[in-house]
């Protein structure tokens, strides 16, 4: 009978059917290939364009003026990366950040000039201090949240500052001076160096490929934290803690260990710049400098790693090239900063920037044109569930 549908009918119509689909292994819609057919690519392709201009760099330009604003620059880019670890991704609003770069400085000072110690056996000690002063600060204020953080680093970062001012060891409002340079052996960076007759600086150069190399360990650190279990451990409280506590996470934990780990990487940067500048003082860590650090990190885009690094050397590089214009420099960078929050709210680089040729990409096949697909029935069929049904209903008569 026409009417009825045998269940090989049925198999018959879903081999067709089948066969009519189009196979998502051969019939997929074609996508961009190679460097740049995907974000992680071309992040990938930029990194590497970035450290070949890093390295190309003195050899285009070794000049004392040109490495030391190139060297402070990384430093930035340092302090930035610490700050993007604490605000952006576990969502800590800091305003004493400064104070972890002050006891770095201090620390990497003082062993080099009082104790005596070389400053490749000062590194240890300095990180070590860094990680005991993130817990004495992040102990007690880490339990409090949004305003009230602030406002508590805020006050931290002054204490800081003002307890450097006031003690004997840190040399008070005068600072240390004379803090020396790296030494292996016989051999310092203050010797300068020589390959293929290019003379390069005494010391500054050594400190730029320092913090060039400090950066690059850095980018992948911060990569490999962010995707890993920590990091999304911060970002789960950075977006609701609560809702994080309530899934198991230790939600202190996680805001300490971010804490520290910025703290660590702010007092590397603070021992570089010591022995960069071979002099320090109170006034190299005032909250103005705390300010700058979470303006650039605001500016490129919390939580992502290349809009931090555009947003330092931005705050870092143009008050430098705007130097000709010596009493307006200030009031120029200001419009710029308020004009690029202005068009850009998220930042320069938002951790969700997509590249905009990634959105072009023709979209995924729905199911229905895949394995899917709806198995036609001719007119004259009854469906298998409207035969079952009709089938019930005689037998409850």
């Amino acid at each position: 009978m026409s009417g009825t549908t045998t269940p090989g009918s049925v198999t018959s119509a879903l081999r067709d059917a089948k066969l009519r689909a189009p196979s998502p292994l051969f019939d997929r819609p074609s996508t961009p290939r190679g460097v740049f057919s995907s974000q992680q690519g071309f992040l990938r392709a930029l990194g590497g364009l970035c450290i070949v201009l890093l390295a190309v760099l003195p050899f285009l330009d070794a000049s004392r003026y040109t490495m030391s604003i190139a060297t402070s620059a990384l430093i930035y880019v340092m302090l930035c990366m610490g700050l993007n670890v604490v605000v952006g991704y576990a969502g800590l609003l800091d305003l004493g950040y400064i104070a972890f770069f002050a006891v770095g400085a201090y620390v990497s000072g003082i062993l080099t000039t009082v104790v005596g110690l070389p400053m490749w056996m000062a590194l240890p000690a300095t990180i070590l201090c860094c990680i005991v002063a993130g817990i004495i600060i992040g102990a007690p204020t880490l339990r409090l949240r949004s305003d009230y953080l602030a406002i508590v680093t805020l006050g931290f970062g002054e204490i800081i500052r003002i307890t450097a001012n006031n003690l004997k060891i840190t040399g008070g409002p005068s600072g240390i001076h004379g803090i020396p340079t790296w030494s292996f052996g016989d051999w310092s960076f203050a010797d300068g160096l020589t390959i293929g007759g290019l003379v390069f600086p005494q010391r500054v150069l050594f400190y730029y490929f320092v913090a060039a190399i400090v950066v690059l360990v850095g980018v992948i650190g911060a990569g490999r934290l962010a995707k890993g279990k920590m990091g999304r451990a911060w970002k789960a409280v950075r977006d609701d803690e609560d809702a994080a506590e309530a899934m198991g996470i230790n939600t202190y934990l996680a805001k300490i260990s971010a804490y520290i780990i910025g703290a660590v990487w702010a007092g590397v940067a603070g021992q570089l710049m010591a022995t960069h500048l071979s002099a320090i003082s109170p006034n190299s860590f005032q909250f103005l400098y705390s300010a700058l650090i979470l303006m650039a990190v605001v500016l490129g885009g919390m939580g992502s790693t290349p809009g931090v690094i555009i947003g330092a050397l931005f705050v870092s590089l143009a008050p430098e090239l705007l130097r000709d214009f010596s009493e307006w420099r200030f009031l120029i960078f200001g419009v710029l900063l308020v004009v690029v929050m202005l068009f850009r709210p998220s930042g320069l680089w938002p951790s969700t920037a997509i590249l905009p040729w990634l959105r072009k990409r023709r979209p995924v096949p729905p199911p229905t044109q895949g394995f899917l697909a709806p198995v036609p029935v001719d007119e004259d069929e009854t469906p298998l569930a409207a035969e079952d049904a009709t089938a019930e209903e005689g037998e409850g008569r």
